[in-house]
C-alpha cells in the first residue's frame, strides 16, 4: 500500500524547493527535504502555509532584521527558523 500523502509531499517539496529566492529555495527546501518523510497532515498542513508566506519577509525573520509578527502562529516555524542546512 502507498502513503497517501506521498503525491502532495512531492508537490510541496518541489514548491518549497523553487521559490523565487535562492536562498529561501535552500533554507526552506532543505527543512523540507529533512522533514516531509515524517510529516504528518496537520504538519503538511503548517509546510503549507510557511510556502505561502512571502520570502522577503521570512528571509527578514531568518536574519533578524525583523521581528515575526504576532498573527502568525505556524507550529513549524520555530523549527525552521532554527534550521541551518
Amino acid at each position: 500500500m502507498t502513503d497517501p500523502f506521498e503525491m502532495r509531499r512531492k508537490k510541496l517539496l518541489w514548491r518549497a524547493n523553487h521559490r523565487g529566492i535562492r536562498e529561501m529555495d535552500i533554507l526552506l527546501g532543505g527543512f523540507a527535504a529533512q522533514r516531509i518523510a515524517d510529516m504528518t497532515c496537520i504538519e503538511l498542513d503548517a509546510l503549507e502555509a510557511l510556502i505561502e508566506l512571502p520570502d522577503q519577509e521570512m528571509l527578514s525573520w531568518i536574519t533578524g532584521e525583523t521581528s515575526i509578527p504576532d498573527t502568525i502562529t505556524n507550529p513549524l516555524l520555530p523549527e525552521f527558523l532554527r534550521f541551518r542546512p
